[in-house]
């Protein structure tokens, strides 16, 4: 079925009307999600209508369309990717078999963990953003914010999909915890460290959608090529909207550097690194830049997983999850007698070392994530080739910062040094935001409601959504 069912409670496109025990279990899980939505979603803004895009079909031309809604009453639906007619499992040692459509069974504990984890990311995010439209810069990233949180809310609602419909008892139980976690609790945290992690700023959120979102778009990726069918046209799908999400985090970046270039070149600032001078004037500084990268960057590393990792060989093994791009990889797409050079300590010292590659899927996924972000930064560093500024942003070191994983254990530098730990505890604020860097910050977060107006420290983009003009109103605050 390609066609969405939007008569029904639940838009959706895989025929939920003809297993009345699942659309059933779905519906009573409905009104669960609507009460997280007004109590953990974006606060303040519930009543207002937004100028958002709906999905409304799954081919890549006019898979969506634009109006106001208010988010309460967004059409969150279950959408999957067309079926493809004799696809075969591409990798691991079911290599050649059909493609599962049921739940394997030797397989069922190790599908459901990854489904739980990837949901548990997504209702996260939205926990995370949830006081953003108070502080927004302008109705252009307020509404891009909502759009982003509406989207990881369907997102919720496919893993949701793949937990009730596959799973049992067990899937419906899963469904209920993914609604009782919270972002950042005590006592309920989200799995993930990072999804736990506070957003209290725009430039945090930027960073966020730029990085850990593109961890998402690695993850889904692995998964669009699963040997289990459901998943795999589930996350086709939801690729789709995760471009956007990064775009945010991209472009928004982009032009909070275009509006520091334009404040040093305005105000004669020759020194890149004039941290009073820009503050001066009400810009972010580029060292804070360069800071928030490192955090958000290392942070989001340790998503990845431990770089060895036998839990990612038995997925990737049993054809679960793939790697990146898995299709254009030139080899066997087995591994059974394969190295991959990964980064580890030894003898007080980083050293590549060659592993057996079946063990090493977390860090090759590492590698091609770290050279999409390079791509971003050249992208950014463009800006200050523009503005005749003789400065460049860069990654810090894959070592730097790491919680999980070979380097969890050392302290190293931005550069790749390991030192003592009381040296860098010494001079970490070198390579991480202050305390007084982030009420630097924060004291910029100034609501801006104006139509086509933006705050001192942001410029506007380049266009505006779905062809609007600059000054238009994409969030409709006025009574």
């Amino acid at each position: 079925m390609s066609e969405v069912d939007y008569a029904s409670l639940i838009p959706n496109n895989v025929d939920l009307a003809s297993d009345v025990r699942l659309q059933r279990a779905l519906e009573a899980w409905y009104p669960k999600y609507i009460d997280w939505w007004k109590t953990m979603g974006p606060e303040g803004f519930q009543d207002y209508e937004v100028y958002l895009r709906t999905a409304v079909g799954v081919d890549p031309e006019g898979w969506a369309k634009f109006g106001y809604v208010r988010m309460p009453e967004y059409r969150w639906g279950i959408l999957l990717a067309p079926q493809e007619q004799g696809r075969t499992i591409a990798f691991g040692q079911h290599k050649g078999e059909p493609v599962w459509q049921d739940v394997p069974g030797e397989y069922r504990a190790m599908l459901r963990r990854l489904v739980v984890i990837q949901g548990d990311t997504e209702p996260a995010s939205v926990e995370q953003q949830r006081f953003l439209g108070q502080t927004a810069p302008s109705l252009y990233d307020m509404r891009n914010v909502f759009q982003v949180n509406v989207e990881e809310g369907r997102h919720l609602w496919a893993m949701v999909y793949l937990l009730q419909k596959y799973f049992g008892r067990d899937g419906r139980e899963e469904a209920e915890d993914l609604l009782l976690r919270r972002s950042g609790d005590v006592d309920r945290p989200r799995i993930l460290g990072a999804f736990n992690e506070a957003t209290p700023d725009w430039l945090s959120f930027f960073m966020f959608t730029t990085f850990t979102d593109r961890d998402g778009k690695m993850q889904l990726e692995s998964f669009a090529n699963s040997g289990w069918d459901p998943l795999a046209r589930t996350t086709r799908f939801m690729l789709t909207e995760e471009g956007h999400h990064m775009f945010v985090g991209r472009t928004g970046v982009e032009r909070v550097i275009q509006r520091t270039t334009e404040i040093m070149n305005e105000n004669g600032i020759t020194d890149p690194t004039d941290v009073v001078g820009v503050r001066k004037h009400g810009g972010i500084d580029l060292p804070t830049i360069q800071k928030k990268i490192n955090f958000h960057y290392s942070v989001t590393l340790d998503l990845f997983g431990a770089e060895i990792s036998t839990n990612a060989a038995n997925s990737f093994n049993a054809g679960l999850k793939a790697r990146f791009h898995e299709p254009r990889i030139d080899d066997d797409h087995q591994l059974e007698n394969d190295t991959y050079p990964v980064a580890r300590v030894a003898d007080g010292q980083i050293q590549i070392v060659d592993v057996p590659a079946l063990t090493a899927i977390n860090a090759r996924l590492a590698d091609d994530f770290i050279d999409d972000c390079e791509k971003v930064m050249k992208r950014w560093n463009r800006v200050f080739q523009a503005q005749g500024i003789g400065y460049s942003l860069s990654l810090p070191h894959r070592a730097f910062n790491r919680a999980v994983g070979e380097f969890a254990d050392v302290f190293v530098t931005d550069k790749g040094e390991i030192v003592p730990e009381g040296e860098w505890h010494d001079r970490k604020h070198e390579w991480l935001a202050s305390d007084s860097d982030l009420e630097y910050i924060l004291s910029l977060m100034q609501l801006q409601t104006t139509p086509g107006k933006y705050a001192n420290w942001i410029s506007a983009p380049r266009a505006g959504i779905n062809g609007k003009p600059g000054d238009f109103e994409y969030v409709k605050l006025a009574a």
